[in-house]
């Protein structure tokens, strides 16, 4: 099964994965949309992309298109996603899945009832660093696993007119990074028990970092940080009963890791990309799965309850 991808949304995003379509064995990329059609043209031009649309409800409705990525920002992938699913389109949505809880229960519900496959675009969780992760959990290598520990930074210089420091556009440090680092570790730990957060705000009133602790009532605990004020190398380590798995800047990547046991380490090097996740919304779909097992809807669910009891900790 070949899967022809259309994408919703010609931004900065759009074009990494445009790029990486150069790299998916069973699809391609053959549709853009935007709300101007003049930027579609414009991007469907850049990328070699045949066919353009001057609206994404257009999109959704070209019988050329097998499946829609999502990549507009946060606030704008409710709208998109509902049109896609209504028209029995998979939907692939960049994270964060949305801005608030209720819309990502809209969307996930309508998916649900429509049998349509429907995934966050969480490219971390896809990166063969981190499958290589997950089976030397799964071979018990480290042993139990009751703590993971990291961060992710990225420094911004305050602009009010980019979309990272507007409230109205999903910006903000928790969506932006957060999710990353609370995706990583609920996929490992699970959802946590009780949630401590703290943080600062810009002007504008979005965050411009956090710290969380995550407890479990079993005894286990997840330290997460992230920042658009300072550098910081952006990795995870995920300890262990036997040893531990060190996840080299920066994880979301996830260039290698090195397994720690005994005296000798191991490390392991490791292709990332964007073009897994894609590869594996083929490979769900030519099974007829309507969501993944890796990232599954849940999971989405979860995180962005987590982010959202974030916000309200932080004053938003």
């Amino acid at each position: 099964m070949r899967v022809r991808w259309g994408i919703a949304g010609p931004g900065r995003m759009a074009a990494t994965m445009a790029q990486a379509f150069a790299e998916v064995t069973n699809g391609e990329l053959v549709a853009v949309g935007s709300r101007a059609k003049e930027r579609a043209r414009s991007f469907a031009d850049e990328h070699g992309i045949p066919r353009t649309h001057g609206s994404y409800t257009q999109l959704c409705a070209d019988p050329g298109v097998d499946a829609v990525y999502i990549a507009t920002p946060h606030p704008q992938h409710t709208d998109i996603a509902l049109t896609a699913i209504a028209a029995g389109k998979p939907i692939l949505v960049e994270k964060a899945f949305t801005s608030t809880v209720a819309d990502t229960e809209r969307i996930v519900a309508a998916a649900r009832e429509a049998g349509v496959f429907a995934m966050e675009a969480m490219w971390t969780r896809f990166n063969p660093a981190i499958e290589r992760v997950r089976e030397l959990i799964a071979q018990g290598a480290i042993g139990q696993v009751p703590a993971v520990h990291g961060d992710l930074t990225a420094y911004r210089e305050f602009d009010s007119q980019d979309r990272l420091f507007n409230p109205d556009l999903g910006g903000g440090a928790v969506l932006d990074l957060g999710v990353y680092v609370m995706s990583f570790a609920q996929h490992f730990l699970g959802t946590p028990d009780t949630v401590h957060v703290a943080g600062g705000r810009f002007d504008s009133g979005v965050e411009g970092e956090f710290s969380v602790l995550w407890g479990y009532d079993d005894g286990r605990s997840s330290t997460l940080s992230g920042s658009f004020r300072t550098y910081g190398p952006g990795r995870m380590a995920l300890l262990g009963t036997q040893g531990w798995i060190d996840v080299h800047p920066r994880f979301h990547r996830s260039p290698s890791i090195t397994l720690w046991r005994g005296k000798e380490p191991e490390t392991m090097e490791f292709a990332s990309g964007y073009q897994f996740e894609v590869i594996h919304v083929g490979e769900c779909l030519a099974a007829g799965l309507t969501q993944s097992p890796i990232m599954p809807l849940d999971d989405t669910l979860a995180v962005q309850r987590l982010m959202a009891e974030a916000l309200r900790q932080l004053g938003r």
